[in-house]
């Protein structure tokens, strides 16, 4: 419990924040948080990606006489229960205000019944948080129909490009594969930034959350991941690695992972949903830059952070719905629509040569032939063509 002349003081402490000045730039995915009266604007991604800054981007559309801001995840706040929301609602109203932005609000149990009352109220809402699982469950059970969701990702290479004022370059998208586009890491320069993440997101966002009392296998199994993207894995496999654990928890840690958006998984294609659960799956951080901070032999995965960075292109706009294919030889990504059909095919090689040529081609063609598509991509660093082949057309594309 708090009590309102505590809680109107911690809020007061915040309001700094709002108008504080920072380096940042413009999101690719401003125009997609434009609130609409009615609904609660849903803005996730992974901690410290920039959410928060975009609110405050946000909030600059409105007379500042108009906003109420609180965040949640605010040591000042631990106590916070279900019952002081009507508080809360009781500072809102007496400030006459409009607009509401609640950072964090799913840490605190019933926030989904407080927001449903604000919206019938007429306020125009929005939210921001780090946990996908959790949101959706809240929001499908209290706010079906009354929300509008976006993920925010870290800094895409246009920009990271703008924030480091860099021009586009070989040189320049290497060190963004490496560098990453977490905001924090770009602005300070400090090795110690992305551990410090990691850390707060397995210990914070998924063991207390998930009541995890040991938390040094779920550290072995994100290590592991992450210095592994771009290759399959299956529980069994895991299980061996990590040790003394369940195969069924080991599998519940990766969605823990996934939920906290630290990492995201895909499926072999195939006609049914069983044949996609049994075979292995494949791996992908969220932030190259997190992945190669923990990897030890930094000259090797160069090729896996590429094809790291096309998964992440395909993951904003296709969502659930990427898979990769595997037969005789393999294609990376296969995207489908919403009934499930392949639609898009894209195989992924830093540089075609006489080495890889006939593997990359081939694994297209036949992922082309197999799934009846007539066009097939190959995204290089710096190589466009197109190819003219029994199964249809392949088109060699630049990667930017």
């Amino acid at each position: 419990m708090i009590l309102r002349n505590q809680l109107e003081q911690i809020i007061e402490g915040q309001t700094a924040w709002t108008t504080a000045k920072k380096k940042e730039i413009a999101r690719d995915t401003t125009e997609a948080t434009e609130a609409i009266e009615g609904f609660a604007t849903i803005i996730t991604g992974i901690r410290r990606c920039g959410k928060s800054t975009l609110m405050r981007q946000i909030m600059k559309k409105y007379a500042k006489e108009e906003i109420f801001f609180i965040n949640f995840d605010d040591i000042h706040l631990t106590g916070f229960e279900a019952d002081d929301f009507t508080r809360l609602h009781a500072i809102i109203v007496d400030k006459k205000v409009k607009v509401l932005f609640f950072d964090e609000i799913q840490l605190i149990p019933s926030w989904e019944i407080f927001i449903h009352q604000l919206l019938r109220e007429e306020y125009l809402i929005y939210i921001t948080g780090s946990n996908a699982s959790m949101l959706s469950i809240e929001l499908g059970s209290h706010l079906t129909g009354r929300h509008l969701s976006t993920e925010l990702f870290p800094f895409s290479y246009d920009e990271y490009l703008s924030f480091t004022k860099q021009t586009k370059s070989i040189d320049s998208f290497s060190r963004y594969l490496h560098e990453g586009g977490m905001p924090e890491h770009l602005a300070t320069r400090d090795y110690r930034v992305l551990p410090s993440l990691l850390d707060d997101i397995l210990t914070r966002d998924i063991a207390i959350r998930q009541n995890i009392k040991n938390i040094e296998p779920l550290k072995r199994l994100a290590l592991y991941l992450l210095t592994n993207v771009a290759k399959p894995f299956s529980g069994n496999r895991l299980t061996s690695i990590i040790g003394n654990i369940a195969n069924s928890t080991v599998l519940e840690y990766v969605e823990y992972m996934r939920d906290a958006y630290l990492l995201d998984t895909i499926g072999q294609y195939a006609d049914n949903f069983r044949t996609t659960v049994r075979n292995p799956k494949k791996v992908y951080a969220i932030d190259t830059g997190i992945a190669h901070s923990l990897t030890l032999s930094k000259s090797e995965d160069k090729g896996r952070l590429f094809e790291n960075h096309i998964f992440l292109q395909l993951r904003k706009r296709a969502r659930n719905h990427i898979y990769y294919f595997r037969s005789e030889g393999e294609c990376d990504f296969v995207v489908t629509g919403a009934d499930n059909k392949p639609q898009e095919l894209y195989q992924v090689c830093l540089s075609l040569n006489e080495e890889n040529m006939a593997r990359e081609i081939n694994g297209l063609k036949e992922a082309m032939r197999t799934l009846n598509i007539k066009e097939g991509k190959i995204i290089t660093l710096n190589e466009e063509e197109t190819l003219n082949v029994q199964e249809g057309t392949i088109y060699i594309k630049k990667a930017f």
